[in-house]
């Protein structure tokens, strides 16, 4: 990658960056670069507390300023990217205080959420979740393929989000979806080093399957065990990669 690139978006390669850009006409050029930034912000490729030199974002991509200060800004409330007077935008920091905060409101929001849709969702809402299961649980997770990885987060998201799909609180969903993309940059660091440390899959299947059977009590237990177990191992494996 030439200088210019890597310091324009923090080692995200222009290839990746352009096929944001194309107008697919379902989608305005900021609504792709807004999914783009996410996806490299999540993933580590643009590096946390990095700075994103406007201008030559500008250059390299061959957009004008207002889609991409508008992406950038429509990350902000998802805890993304910080915008600093005098300074301009940086990829928001990451520590292990932050980490085992999202954990905290993770548990307390999700299982909310789900006891809310076990509650009031129609039957159609079973289904949704036993498909999105069945294709997290199909799905490779392969720590030196790249691509398997975005795929199974994408699918990861997929069932925990219609697992809560059902609660009825757009509020509620939107503070959860925050909170699992937060959440995905932590655990994105550990994907590429290990194919896992327990039966994930299982978990799921557990969660899920109380969840159909509109147990609720059992189904936020399971869910509220596997979100503090996933936090608590990435705060172990990245006690010495973060600040406190």
């Amino acid at each position: 990658m030439a200088p210019a690139e890597s310091a324009a978006a923090g080692g995200v390669s222009a290839a990746l960056w352009r096929a944001a850009l194309i107008d697919d006409g379902k989608n305005t050029i900021a609504s792709q670069l807004v999914e783009r930034l996410r996806e490299a912000i999540v993933s580590g490729q643009l590096e946390a507390g990095a700075k994103i030199n406007l201008h030559r974002a500008r250059e390299i991509f061959s957009v004008s300023l207002s889609p991409l200060r508008e992406a950038l800004a429509r990350l902000i409330p998802d805890g993304l990217v910080i915008f600093e007077d005098n300074r301009g935008y940086r990829v928001a920091p990451v520590s292990l205080a932050d980490l085992r905060e999202i954990t905290r409101l993770r548990e307390e929001f999700e299982a909310l959420a789900l006891r809310q849709a076990i509650a009031n969702a129609p039957a159609e809402w079973e289904g949704e979740v036993m498909r999105t299961l069945h294709r997290l649980n199909r799905a490779e997770r392969n720590p030196a393929d790249s691509a398997t990885l975005e795929r199974w987060e994408a699918l990861h998201r997929e069932f925990h989000l219609s697992l809560l799909a059902g609660c009825g609180m757009p509020l509620l969903l939107g503070f959860c979806r925050t909170l699992l993309n937060l959440n995905d940059r932590y655990r994105r660091s550990f994907l590429v080093r290990t194919s896992g440390d327990r039966n994930v899959s299982m978990e799921h299947s557990e969660i899920a399957q109380g969840a159909v059977a509109r147990d609720a009590d059992f189904a936020c237990e399971r869910l509220r065990e596997h979100i503090h177990r996933t936090g608590s191992n990435l705060a172990d494996h990245l006690a010495d990669r973060v600040a406190p």
